[in-house]
């Protein structure tokens, strides 16, 4: 599934032919997706002008200047392309590594846009959707209801992040992935942000406050680290493994820069560290650490306080 960096750079591949356009004709060329399209979803976005093109967690949101907002989701395989007026095709061919993605007989949305540009949305799982909800009051949706902080937003600080984990004896990359808490962290940069700011995967997510409430060294290191792999992300076009495209047709570059994540066996790459990377499930996903440079903290037995097997600094 994209996570937050995929969906950014989708993002910014799709605000220059959306923005400010309005939308014409709208082909659907199936009854739902994940979901059913919401009533008279065509007839409610034809003739609208999308007013700014935004991004929440893994979501996109398009304002509309009839008070709605047009909430996409990618799913597993989703994925949009832009046919500009002048010919242009911004996603050729078919960019899915696996080879069978990117077949047009999976486009299932069909914008034509007032700058002669055509947005399709393309996907082959159906597992993406989209829905039309009021703007006022659009954090309160059904979608957004209960939502985490954005980890790119000055929200996240160390202090959120020890209010949020404070007590918590659940392991800190669970923690990390509850987008009731942070919302838009996915599997992979949790890992690699988890190994760039040396903790172990399984260490109990309360180590990261005092008992007084306030962060840790170990959260302030781990709140700058998340943002830093998020915008490396971004500005490398998210990453590549098998189902991702952004709109162009590109590939995302940042799997190149992966310390962690599906590098069972290698060396790790800390600075003095002899450490190979390992693996081990968590909740039914994969996690990638090294356990040579990833300490463990240990939880204590009284109170869900945490007490560490020995000071990280």
């Amino acid at each position: 599934m994209p996570e937050l960096p995929e969906v950014e750079t989708v993002r910014l591949g799709l605000a220059p032919a959306l923005v400010g356009a309005r939308v014409g004709r709208v082909v659907l060329r199936r009854p739902n997706l994940r979901f059913p399209f919401p009533d008279r979803f065509a007839e409610r976005l034809e003739g609208r002008t999308v007013t700014d093109l935004a991004r929440r967690a893994k979501y996109l949101v398009a304002g509309l200047d009839s008070g709605e907002s047009l909430i996409m989701h990618l799913g597993m395989s989703g994925r949009f392309d832009v046919a500009l007026a002048d010919g242009r095709n911004l996603s050729p061919g078919d960019f899915y590594l696996d080879g069978a993605l990117g077949n047009t007989k999976h486009d299932h949305v069909v914008l034509a846009l007032s700058n002669g540009a055509t947005v399709t949305y393309n996907d082959v799982r159906r597992f993406g959707f989209m829905d039309l909800v009021p703007t006022e009051g659009l954090g309160s949706c059904r979608h957004f209801a209960g939502m985490g902080i954005e980890p790119l937003s000055e929200d996240l600080t160390p202090q959120a992040v020890a209010r949020l984990f404070r007590g918590r004896i659940t392991p800190l990359k669970a923690a990390l992935l509850d987008q009731r808490l942070i919302a838009g962290l996915g599997n992979i940069y949790v890992c690699e942000a988890l190994h760039r700011a040396g903790l172990h995967p399984e260490a109990p997510a309360g180590s990261l406050a005092k008992p007084d409430g306030t962060p840790t060294p170990r959260a302030k290191r781990l709140t700058k680290v998340i943002r830093d792999v998020l915008t490396e992300a971004v500005a490398a076009g998210g990453s590549t493994l098998r189902d991702y495209a952004h709109t162009d047709g590109g590939a995302g570059a940042f799997q190149h820069a992966f310390r962690v994540y599906d590098r069972v066996g290698h060396a790790c790459g800390t600075k003095g560290c002899t450490g190979t990377i390992a693996r081990i499930v968590q909740s039914g996903r994969s996690t990638f650490y090294c356990a040579s440079c990833q300490v463990r903290d240990q939880p204590s037995t009284s109170g869900g306080k945490t007490s560490a097997a020995r000071p990280i600094k």
